[in-house]
């Protein structure tokens, strides 16, 4: 990668290990559902006006919504303000690509070899770490909330490769379009009306720049950055800096927020990172694939999707590669230039 992209590429890590930090400022503003449904419709308004609707079918749109928008986020930023803490929640969150891999062996039929399977034991090791750190320090029922939210950030992932979608940025914005009236809905059967009502009445400086940042910041400019730069190189240049996103949370909370981490948290941190790497970072195309594509499954890509308005998809590469960081899942190419697909992480 040339360095001005190797840079931008950094910055994108750093831009979502810092949102984690943001998010748990902003859960001192908003109540967690409250806060996951303003920043969805803040990242989708007004930016839904100012790209196309990416060229896939209506339901793969819906269905990806609800599992990232209101699943992953309801839980991630409900753990959050049930007591999980930031850089932690931004380790744990990466077990998402063990759960991206075992599930596209179930739907997608891919294939692990013995390196992926040894990193996915490897970084649950880390996640049973890191519950022993958590369970004696803080509440387990938030910390478990945070694994489920990565286990619906794989099934998102495996959607978003299922759909193929031909650009991140204007994929991102309109998954973000779905979430809002869910989450709106749920915060006010679980939240009430009266925690929403004030925490808009109290609105302040901060609280607006929390929203600005994690749906402006994380979401358009982190998912365009990161869909620019799978436009123009393999998905196994780019996909190494994802692993740079929980070193700048936990950095980030521990500078900013004053978290502080045992040595079993830098253990578990440890064998999770070391554990997604080996997970997603060992994936080669199988030798019959064309040079201007990347490898889709074993042996064949994704079928046409009758609801297509364009008739084909492009191919895109094994799920578990591609991954974006954070709390944010997407998709990824090869160097077919326009082939970009991305799902968000934070």
């Amino acid at each position: 990668m040339r360095p001005v992209h190797s840079a931008l590429a950094v910055l994108v890590a750093a831009v979502w290990g810092l949102n984690f930090v943001v998010i748990e400022v902003g859960l001192d503003h908003f109540p967690p559902l409250l806060f996951s449904a303003l920043r969805f419709l803040v990242a989708a308004v007004p930016a839904v006006f100012l790209v196309r609707r990416p060229g896939v079918a209506l339901r793969w749109i819906v269905l990806v919504g609800l599992l990232l928008g209101v699943a992953k986020f309801g839980l991630v930023f409900t753990g959050m303000h049930l007591g999980m803490p930031a850089g932690l929640t931004s380790l744990v969150l990466q077990v998402q690509a063990v759960f991206t891999a075992l599930l596209a062996v179930v739907f997608l039929r891919e294939r692990l070899g013995p390196w992926r399977y040894a990193g996915m034991a490897v970084a649950l090791g880390g996640i049973g770490v890191a519950a022993y750190d958590q369970g004696a320090s803080g509440p387990m029922t938030a910390f478990l909330m945070v694994v489920g939210a990565a286990a619906f950030w794989g099934l998102a992932n495996v959607v978003t490769r299922r759909a193929a979608p031909p650009d991140a940025l204007s994929w991102m914005v309109w998954v973000s379009l779905v979430p809002p009236l869910p989450l709106f809905a749920l915060s006010l059967l679980v939240e009430g009306p009266e925690a929403g009502l004030a925490a808009l009445r109290g609105l302040d400086p901060a609280g607006v720049g929390t929203i600005v940042f994690v749906a402006w910041i994380a979401t358009v400019f982190g998912f365009g950055a990161w869909g620019f730069l799978l436009g123009r190189y393999d998905a196994s240049a780019v996909a190494p800096f994802s692993l740079l996103v929980p070193v700048f949370g936990m950095a980030s909370s521990a500078l900013l927020l004053g978290e502080e981490f045992t040595p079993l948290s830098w253990a578990a941190a440890a064998l999770l990172v070391g554990g997604v790497a080996l997970t997603s970072l060992t994936v080669r195309a199988p030798r019959s694939a064309p040079a201007s594509a990347c490898a889709c499954g074993p042996e064949r890509g994704p079928r046409p999707d009758p609801d297509e308005a364009t008739g084909s998809r492009p191919v895109v590469p094994s799920a578990s590669s591609a991954c974006s960081p954070t709390g944010h899942p997407s998709g990824a190419q090869g160097r077919v230039r326009g082939t970009q697909a991305g799902t968000d992480a934070r």
